[in-house]
């Protein structure tokens, strides 16, 4: 049986609606409950972690050493990584992974959502599915898997205009 890790760190992704005060914040995560509950991967396991509950642009160089680091442990077990996370510096978190580790040992597959996965309108299971799939497929590397796209690190960014990734040119 397959295996995939699956590394939550907040983001839109993961947000919840709190009906006491009408905010929308990261706590814990609804991965299992809002998305994996409800799709049939009966030849792989999923193990998911929870690592951090933080929207991205909170995040600081230290959080992101922070994911690495918790992520890098678990390399050696030898399977596939999916980690969640907010899209507006997904491509930060994604570079210093790229930097520090730029062949890891598995891929390495970063994805996250435009609206939270409990919205009905939300990209996130596809986003997600989307990633499960390709970590199966590519080779190691670090990527993005995002709107039915696979974007190999460095030449990647967020496009606002569009409300996706985009490829940019090699330098």
């Amino acid at each position: 049986m397959k295996k995939v890790l699956i590394y939550t760190t907040g983001g839109t992704i993961e947000k919840s609606y709190c009906e006491f005060d009408g905010s929308l914040s990261n706590r814990e995560s609804l991965l299992k409950e809002k998305l994996l509950k409800k799709i049939r991967l009966p030849h792989t396991e999923i193990e998911v972690t929870e690592v951090l509950h933080k929207d991205s642009l909170a995040m600081r160089r230290a959080d992101r050493e922070f994911i690495w680091r918790r992520v890098e442990s678990d390399l050696v077990l030898g399977h596939p990584i999916l980690i969640l996370h907010g899209t507006d510096t997904m491509v930060e978190t994604a570079t210093l992974f790229h930097e520090t580790c730029p062949v890891p040992p598995v891929p390495i597959i970063f994805t996250g959502a435009m609206r939270p996965m409990g919205f009905e309108d939300t990209d996130a299971t596809q986003n997600v599915i989307e990633a499960l799939m390709a970590s199966h497929l590519v080779q190691p590397g670090i990527y993005i898997s995002f709107h039915g796209e696979l974007f190999p690190l460095p030449n990647v960014k967020k496009d606002r205009d569009l409300g996706t990734f985009v490829r940019t040119k090699s330098e």
